[in-house]
């Protein structure tokens, strides 16, 4: 089979194009050049991860939520753990008729570690398919409170790891702009999110900040920096936290302090258990 330049020569030519990294005869273009960098790019970032876990255990488990194709979860068995005889990968979804698609396209490539759950991610919890522990949870541009819904999966599931790229995060903006008056009275910070545009940007950063403290809280040491430049997305916040034991100390009340602060104690419930 003669490889095409850029592509590794473990890697499944009949994936790539399912994934449309691949053109149909099998030639890179330049958007799928771009795709191909984006999807080693990510990569890099997560094999060191399940490369530890299986060091240390023997195994590992990696749940992708709100899996859609399952993209993350394919390339990932495909470059880690297809040449083992170990490591399980569950892609979590929703609409039924892709995870029909993922375990027909699993079928056929013969990824038979790979498992897909039509449940969503409070379901997929007490989900007797999915093992009791989970290593590493994954959440790839899953949108609004999706990525908060991973978050409480993880903690459920004692992971060691959590890969988040969060994206469309309306929530916080939603509150910020229903309690604009009372904000302005209330604060000087509340011209931080006075107009439109302003308040959907800072309301997703609070958003990660907030997640961010959560993970803390419970535990996990964080890693946040960009998944790729910022010409090839806008949802480009990558959040890694490793499980580290000790939670930090003051991160819940430090959420409380913020969500009073900004006249948002109703999502208490959602960041500070």
């Amino acid at each position: 089979m003669t490889l095409v330049a850029g592509v590794r020569p473990e890697q499944s030519v009949e994936l790539l194009k399912e994934l449309h990294i691949l053109t149909r005869d099998g030639k890179l273009n330049q958007d799928s050049r771009r795709k191909l960098k984006q999807v080693y790019h990510l990569y890099q970032f997560v094999e060191p991860l399940l490369a530890e876990v299986l060091a240390d255990r023997g195994e590992v488990t990696l749940a992708d939520h709100g899996a859609g194709k399952s993209y993350l979860g394919f390339i990932l068995y495909d470059l880690f753990l297809k040449s083992k005889s170990v490591g399980q990968v569950y892609g979590i979804e929703t609409r039924s008729e892709l995870i029909e698609k993922s375990e027909d396209l699993a079928q056929r490539l013969g990824f038979h570690r790979m498992h897909f759950l039509n449940a969503s991610v409070v379901d997929a919890i007490l989900d007797s398919r999915l093992p009791v522990r989970v290593d590493v949870v994954t959440a790839l541009h899953a949108c609004d409170t999706a990525s908060d819904d991973a978050i409480r999966f993880a903690l459920e599931k004692d992971a060691r790891f959590i890969v988040l790229v969060p994206c469309c995060q309306a929530e916080v903006a939603t509150n910020l702009r229903k309690h604009k008056n009372e904000s302005f009275a209330k604060t000087p910070l509340s011209e931080i999110w006075r107009h439109p545009i302003q308040t959907r940007e800072f309301g997703s950063h609070l958003t990660n900040v907030l997640r961010c403290l959560l993970l803390e809280s419970h535990g996990y040491k964080l890693t946040v920096t960009e998944l790729t430049g910022w010409e090839h997305s806008m949802k480009n916040e990558l959040i890694i936290a490793r499980q580290a034991g000790a939670p930090r100390g003051n991160a819940r009340q430090r959420s409380q302090e913020i969500l009073q602060m900004l006249n948002l104690e109703e999502l208490s419930a959602r960041f500070c258990y």
